[in-house]
């Protein structure tokens, strides 16, 4: 991918740019562990719902994971040969049960008050879960961390192992870290889930191994093949995984042009036509994106900023081996998971419009308007 080349090609600035190449080798090397392990992949629609995602994707998987009604009324326009559907959230809404059920094929309830509760309300022939909270934190920060203290992520394993009148359930999920690129904390998972419910899992027809792991940055997957392997072989059920942005975090790129620089107490500002709000967890989580120009101890540096009134739309400090001037265009990579789906129009900025890279060819596929803006903001 030739980002030089398309940076001169994209007439629309902030520009969202989706590498089909890249998304189907992705899928490609899923689809090899699928069938070295016998496990089922599911692709996590929270990550990018977009349709050309869901579209490609689908071939390739063995169907969906959604949290919530909108997705999963989406995913289910691109389900083929009976996918699976897989739902679980903690803000499960009796309003919406009518609608949500007849969609799934199988439901994770979050909490034993969540299942007792739902029960009652009919289930159709949907297989019924549980999320389990393994509580084994592998991560530092909390904000990411579905086993920190109080969390609100599933039932407490230490109470499920009390736990009676559960002839209903036929699977568990579990999900316990975040951008994982290696298997220990899965490892650690499993046979904790073994050593405390071993009995419940062989009464069990399925287990959801959840997401958090960038399979495309591990070398051996051979440690996640015997587990599943193994899983599979002591308890006789299906096993899922369901990866999100193993599958598009890659895939993603962010084109934005210089509007403005000057100068603010001796350093340079240059402020781009995108903004956080087009990638949130920028601000949420101070993550540092990966910029295509960025030159390691170059002289010249940086603060590229976004181009809303929120003090804190700042990109970071990069650094450069010429000047920047105005209309020059940057392209931030990795950003296809958790930044399209969350970005906002915060001070009437559009979107980024959307394209598609495939076979050295680029694709306008959606732009938006005053129009949309409108319709979000008028009750008329």
């Amino acid at each position: 991918m030739d980002l030089q080349s398309l940076k001169a090609q994209i007439d629309n600035s902030p520009a969202f740019v989706l590498n089909i190449d890249l998304l189907q080798k992705n899928l490609a090397q899923l689809q090899t562990l699928r069938q070295q392990s016998g496990c089922k992949v599911l692709y996590s629609v929270k990550a990018l719902p977009f349709s050309a995602v869901l579209k490609i994707a689908n071939p390739w998987v063995d169907g969906f994971a959604v949290s919530s009604l909108f997705e999963a009324q989406l995913a289910n326009e691109f389900l083929i040969n009976d996918g699976s559907l897989h739902l679980t959230t903690p803000g499960l809404s009796p309003d919406e049960w009518s609608d949500l059920s007849p969609l799934l094929s199988h439901i994770s309830f979050n909490s034993l008050t969540q299942y007792q509760r739902f029960l009652t309300l009919g289930i159709n022939s949907t297989s019924i879960g549980l999320r389990i909270n393994p509580k084994l934190s592998f991560l530092n920060d909390n904000r990411f961390d579905p086993c920190r203290p109080h969390s609100k992520l599933g039932v407490d394993i230490d109470v499920l192992t009390q736990a009676n009148r559960l002839q209903e359930i036929k699977g568990f999920h579990i999900h316990s870290t975040f951008s994982a690129t290696d298997f220990t904390p899965l490892t650690k998972t499993v046979e904790k889930l073994r050593n405390s419910l071993g009995n419940r899992l062989a009464q069990l027809d399925w287990l959801n191994l959840g997401g958090g792991y960038l399979f495309n940055y591990v070398n051996d997957h051979q440690p996640l093949i015997n587990l599943i392997s193994g899983l599979k072989e002591d308890y006789k059920l299906d096993v899922f995984i369901e990866p999100g942005k193993a599958i598009v975090d890659n895939t993603g790129y962010l084109f934005s042009t210089v509007l403005d620089i000057f100068m603010s107490d001796g350093k340079t500002i240059a402020i781009l036509d995108t903004s956080v709000n087009h990638h949130p967890e920028v601000f949420e989580y101070q993550r540092r994106l990966d910029l295509h120009e960025h030159q390691p101890n170059a002289k010249h540096h940086v603060i590229l900023a976004g181009s809303s009134c929120l003090a804190g739309d700042i990109f970071g400090e990069y650094q450069f081996s010429e000047p920047l001037k105005v209309g020059d265009k940057f392209v931030f990579k990795n950003v296809g998971a958790y930044s399209l789906i969350k970005a906002n129009r915060f001070n009437g900025y559009n979107l980024p419009t959307i394209y598609s890279y495939q076979n050295q060819q680029l694709h306008k596929e959606k732009q938006y308007h005053f129009s949309d803006y409108r319709q979000q903001w008028t009750t008329n």
